[in-house]
């Protein structure tokens, strides 16, 4: 016997039903940049974890232009995309080195 959500109402202005439109749409639109930004960390770690220097140097470069949109956009904070490409860039060139 799971207690149900309560059920949302309608808002009655005109101002509170567009935002709800503007809302769904916004949310649609960070939802596909996280998952854009999700995949791009995991293809640059699936290729440090293989050992592909070439392909994870070309997939971190792609990797940081879309961790900046989202930081741009505010959909993350400055200062965790910031660490989040700290990170990759060191796993980049510990492969890089390791490789040499």
């Amino acid at each position: 016997m799971a207690s149900a959500k309560p059920k949302k109402k309608n808002p009655r202005l005109a101002s509170g039903r567009k935002r709800v439109r503007q809302d769904t749409h916004i949310n649609a639109a960070n939802s596909s940049l996280r998952s854009k930004y999700r995949t791009a960390v995991k293809n640059v770690d699936k290729a440090v974890a293989t050992g592909d220097k070439t392909k994870a140097t070309e997939l971190f470069a792609k990797a940081q232009s879309v961790i900046d949109t989202i930081a741009d956009k505010g959909i993350f904070h400055k200062n965790k995309a910031a660490r989040d490409k700290s990170r990759l860039a060191a796993k980049v060139k510990a492969l890089a080195t390791a490789a040499a």
